[in-house]
């Protein structure tokens, strides 16, 4: 009892604000976080009844890399009151410690504003998308939730190649888009040439353009007027039906997972009993509310507004993104979802210790619920033991994965050199009846069939677009033609800017092909790229022998003309991999049994004529030769074992390349 009352004490001791003088006042961080915890929970739950589907407006912001989406919507949450006005609000909705350390936005993220316009009350669910084309896909999911964007170019930069992805992704899904160009406030800003290619390019006419500084604040008002104005509320009944799209999710240790829902019917609130259209099972609601951009829990959830959902889903298997939630005994046809996204790029991921195998594996499932667009596969290897063959959208996206599963999981992992998917149109009957199909997919050197029964090889391409000052077209269009591109097109936006359309073989542009680009252009120009198909190609198979072993980890497939600069390096690599034997290493590069590159390892040797000193020669040659003997010998009984970490050396991207 006496200790009982003593904790009773102390919690009203912690309850009651203490002075700056007192030691209570530098309590430890985990009451503090129990404190917020305590008086959040305790809040009266927010009433979102009170907006009709009238009042409600969904919209996304959209742009190029750095155009000043985040930055936008720092002032809209501030000016709607959602976030207190200080100095400390730099892009509030980039969550992630990758998005902070780099700057851009890797996770689109959803908000709720309440806003008041010709005296009438709104409620304004915005989603801050990413900028970069490796997630374009967050973007396509985004804009489902949507009926409306936000078009934002930079009044210095103008119309890069994403912004034109973007509208037309927007456009396609017959969204109302509101043009704004930002950064007035800048010393270079031509506001007056910007409008003009958005005319030119997306037939808006200039008087539409709202010019801002997000920055500072100038003229943002506007857009949530213009927000109002012209874009139209959800087309959705709350008489209707419950029908919730899962657009988003994440994983939370205690709470399991939490859905982020577009409610397109019906309503929704605790201890409602929902099914799972994807897996029919069966839930019960534990919390729904609105993201402000905090969680905030609400009495109801109602048709046309977008919140998240609590229901007690334990595995991460549960929750997939673009999944239909309806009541229990009131089924509805499922919504279209979403287009699977398609891996563009595709590596393999094994733990550096074998033991971390099944925590990597938990890990895996967890993120890739929160980034959808990754694809998973198991794989193994004899260098580097049990892992997964994983697709990703782009090598930006994999290295951003790569750093999440470090930061926020702990995990390090071996990720090997990046490939793109190719395919073999088959012709002979054996493998035809094999798999079933006429054409196979290859993902792996290991797959790859000998020419013999195959009547051509595929690879995969995609049309790039390059949006650049005209001053470097030169050096742009070179290193197009030296990466195997074919021009489709070229349009002068202004006098001053040129947009080109090359169609690129994807493994050319999947490793440095961005950075190069820079580099030319002196960071002006802009890349974006779109699948394009398969198309006919001369590829061959490469294996790197060691003594005229070939290493099966190291094969790779690869164009006929760039056999010979990748051989090369590969044997030049593996020389300084791996460590001397006491017999010669002949390092080889073959395609098929022509050998293309050749590095020689040489063998440690004693020095066996050292105790001569003087007498005949042939003494001398006598003791070199039966050396000689010894290490030919030795060659071929000796084994060459490749260290693991010589395998990660070689098998790891190169960013010194």
């Amino acid at each position: 009892m006496a200790l009982a009352g003593r904790t009773a004490m102390w919690w009203v001791r912690l309850r009651s604000p203490c002075p700056a003088s007192s030691p209570l006042s530098v309590l430890p961080a985990g009451l503090a976080a129990c404190e917020r915890l305590y008086s959040s929970r305790s809040k009266d739950k927010l009433d979102v009844s009170t907006y009709p589907v009238e009042s409600i407006r969904n919209f996304s912001i959209i742009a190029h890399v750095d155009h000043g989406k985040s930055t936008l919507a720092d002032r809209l949450l501030e000016i709607t009151g959602t976030i207190a006005k200080t100095t400390h609000n730099k892009q509030v909705l980039d969550k992630l410690q990758v998005e902070r350390e780099r700057g851009i936005t890797v996770k689109a993220q959803s908000a709720s504003l309440f806003y008041k316009h010709a005296g009438a009350n709104y409620l304004l669910n915005l989603i801050d998308t990413p900028g970069h084309v490796d997630f374009s896909y967050e973007v396509s999911r985004s804009l489902s939730a949507c009926q409306g964007v936000i078009l934002v170019v930079d009044a210095n930069e103008g119309i890069q190649a994403q912004t034109v992805a973007n509208f037309y992704l927007a456009f396609e899904a017959q969204l109302a888009i509101i043009p704004v160009i930002n950064k007035i406030d800048l010393k270079n800003a031509d506001p007056e040439r910007v409008e003009k290619q958005i005319e030119k390019l997306f037939d808006i006419p200039t008087d539409e353009c709202i010019r801002i500084s997000a920055k500072q604040g100038t003229n943002v008002e506007k857009v949530l007027q213009k927000v109002i104005e012209k874009i139209p509320p959800p087309q959705c009944n709350p008489a209707d039906p419950l029908k919730a799209l899962v657009f988003d999710s994440t994983f939370d240790h205690y709470r399991g997972v939490i859905a982020n829902i577009a409610l397109f019917g019906g309503e929704i609130q605790k201890g409602h009993k929902i099914v799972s259209a994807h897996t029919k099972k069966r839930y019960e609601v534990h919390e729904v509310g609105i993201l402000t951009p905090n969680e905030q829990p609400t009495h109801k959830l109602y048709a046309g507004q977008v919140g998240y959902l609590i229901a007690g889903m334990k595995e991460v298997t549960e929750a997939q993104i673009g999944d239909t939630l309806f009541m229990y005994k009131q089924p509805v046809e499922p919504l279209p979802g979403f287009k699977s996204a398609k891996p563009m790029v595709f590596a393999g991921m094994y733990p550096v210790d074998q033991t971390e195998y099944n925590n990597l594996k938990s890990a895996l499932e967890r993120l890739t619920l929160n980034d959808s667009s990754v694809t998973v596969h198991r794989d193994s290897s004899l260098a580097l033991g049990a892992g997964w063959r994983l697709g990703f959208l782009g090598l930006l996206h994999m290295e951003v994965f790569n750093q999440r599963l470090e930061q926020e999981y702990n995990m390090s992992v071996i990720l090997t050199a990046p490939t793109v998917p190719y395919k073999a149109v088959l012709s002979s009957a054996k493998l035809i009846k094999e798999y079933g199909q006429t054409e196979m997919t290859i993902i792996n050197p290991s797959q790859f069939p000998d020419k013999l029964s195959v009547s051509e090889y595929l690879e995969p391409t995609v049309l790039g677009t390059i949006v650049t000052p005209h001053e470097y077209i030169g050096k742009i269009i070179a290193l197009c033609q030296d990466r195997r591109a074919v021009q489709k097109d070229m349009l002068y936006i202004d006098e001053h800017r040129v947009m080109l359309k090359y169609l690129f073989p994807l493994n050319e542009i999947v490793v440095d092909f961005y950075d190069t680009l820079k580099s030319l252009s002196s960071g002006y120009a802009s890349f974006d790229y779109e699948d394009a198909g398969y198309q006919a190609a001369d590829l061959i198979k490469m294996d790197i022998l060691l003594n005229g072993n070939p290493v099966e980890e190291l094969a790779t497939i690869i164009h006929k003309d760039k056999a010979y600069a990748m051989g090369k390096l590969l044997c030049e690599r593996l020389k300084d991999a791996i460590p001397r034997q006491l017999f010669e290493i002949a390092i080889q590069a073959a395609v098929g049994k022509k050998i293309i590159a050749r590095e020689t390892l040489k063998a440690y040797r004693k020095n066996v004529v050292a105790k001569c000193y003087g007498g005949d020669i042939t003494r001398r040659m006598k003791l070199l030769r039966r050396q000689a003997e010894g290490k030919k010998l030795m060659r071929k009984i000796g084994n060459v074992e490749v260290p693991r970490d010589a395998f990660i050396r070689v098998l790891k991207r190169q960013t010194d390349k």
